[in-house]
């Protein structure tokens, strides 16, 4: 396991200077211990010492980045094997496959498809991550003609897949400025592989026809100074595939075997020809404990799914998904429009804001900040109520954007309504509807 916050703070310089945004080194380090915090936002640890801590402390399952800017993959850093020990760290990256052998129309659909799909739900961007581009045709130069189309139109991350290294090598330093993942390093090739990711810097896959080879040849690339691996059992059945999953997961985690101690990639693609058992593939590997899932195809009615589902699992338990404390004006709303509260937890927000954007009824939304919990939870927790509730009225500057002094407030909370009013006393508290599906014909009234 890392060091203990007790650990990492014998190591930190002890100024106490607050540079890091915590008020001292101790409070720092039980963060760094906690993953709450990043090694980099204390300025005054030497190179030396960032080193030790940041080897020391490193989750056991290593953080690989495939990619670069906005587009830039995370994967691994996980410390557990069940989500509800923690929390998962980083979702599974999907990715669509070309291969250079198809034709440029099924080429240009394909990655169509991969460019238009994407989903925001509950203040959360979803959409498929990587494109693996695969040499089948033997051909060097349309190998590197497709490399060179996804990169021309598109941003993301690329995994490179080529058994003529050759090829690989030529690809992969046309556009090596974009951190691909070069696949694979095998028992054959190794030591060229190897020596590749360390020219340009680039993460590796490993591939193996086993579990001990993929040990193997893990081993020796970590022997050659390499620490950036994904790594491929081989499996390509469901049932191997996750029975290898688990083995490396744990392998990792409960023996600290450092050569399984990466993430993986798994090709789902390659398992069946049938799309929807592709799907139930990938959606097993989502869970247990895929890395980059390879799709054959990217389709709304199957990629939506598994985005959702991957949303689910790897949202912190422990975290409410919260939204920002602000007014939010919907539909450009004038000093006449309603104006209506409600508490911070994102599901809410967004089930709100998007009832009042469908009455097409203009108006101001004051979102209070109630630690990320539902109206009627933050109610009983004492986060909001009429206490909480006026002073971020007077505070947060609606009565400078409205002339009347009505607010409106969430059916479930009629009881703090008289409250409420002695508070405000300027104000006057309307009860709105218990269920936000009655939001637009409640607004409808008011505008009429």
């Amino acid at each position: 396991m890392g060091l203990s916050g007790i650990e990492i703070y014998k190591k930190l310089p002890k100024t106490n200077c607050g540079k890091c945004g915590v008020p001292t080194c101790l409070a720092f380090a039980m963060k760094l211990a906690a993953g709450q915090a990043e090694l980099d936002a204390c300025p005054d640890i030497s190179d030396d010492v960032k080193e030790e801590i940041g080897e020391a402390s490193a989750p056991p399952v290593r953080t690989v980045v495939i990619g670069t800017g906005d587009r830039a993959v995370k994967l691994g850093g996980e410390t557990v094997l069940f989500r509800h020990e923690k929390r998962f760290e980083n979702p599974p990256a999907f990715t669509l496959l070309l291969s250079d052998s198809m034709d440029e129309a099924t080429i240009a659909s394909k990655l169509g498809k991969f460019k238009e799909t994407t989903y925001e739900r509950v203040g959360v961007v979803l959409r498929p991550e990587l494109v693996a581009i695969k040499g089948e045709s033997g051909d060097a130069t349309a190998f590197g003609a497709l490399v060179e189309k996804v990169c021309n139109e598109t941003d993301t991350g690329l995994v490179l897949m080529n058994e003529d290294t050759e090829a690989l090598s030529q690809a992969a330093k046309a556009c090596s400025d974009r951190k691909p993942l070069l696949y694979a390093a095998t028992r054959e090739n190794v030591e060229t592989m190897g020596n590749l990711a360390k020219e340009l810097s680039c993460p590796l896959a490993v591939k193996g026809n086993n579990l001990d080879e993929l040990a193997e040849v893990s081993e020796k690339l970590i022997g050659m100074g390499l620490k950036d691996l994904v790594l491929d059992s081989g499996a390509r059945t469901s049932g191997k595939a996750l029975e290898d999953q688990i083995i490396i997961r744990r392998s990792a985690l409960m023996k600290k075997f450092k050569p399984f101690g990466f993430s993986t990639i798994v090709f789902p693609c390659e398992m069946t020809d049938n799309p929807m058992k592709e799907t139930m593939i990938a959606c097993q590997m989502v869970a247990k404990y895929g890395g980059v899932i390879v799709l054959s195809e990217i389709e709304g009615h199957s990629i939506f799914p598994l985005l959702l589902a991957s949303m689910n699992i790897f949202t912190d338990p422990q975290r409410p998904m919260a939204v920002e404390q602000k007014i939010y004006e919907i539909g450009a709303p004038n000093e006449s429009s309603p104006v209506l509260i409600t508490g911070n937890f994102s599901l809410t927000y967004f089930i709100v804001s998007g009832e009042v954007e469908s009455s097409r009824v203009p108006s101001h939304l004051l979102v209070k900040d109630t630690e990320g919990l539902s109206v009627l939870t933050a109610w009983a927790a004492g986060k909001f109520g009429a206490d909480t509730i006026a002073p971020f009225v007077k505070k947060s500057g609606i009565e400078d954007m409205v002339k009347h002094r009505k607010l409106v407030i969430p059916g479930y909370l009629a009881t703090i309504s008289g409250e409420l009013e002695e508070e405000l006393p300027d104000w006057e508290i309307l009860i709105g509807p218990r269920e936000a599906s009655h939001l637009p014909a409640y607004l409808k009234q008011w505008s009429a």
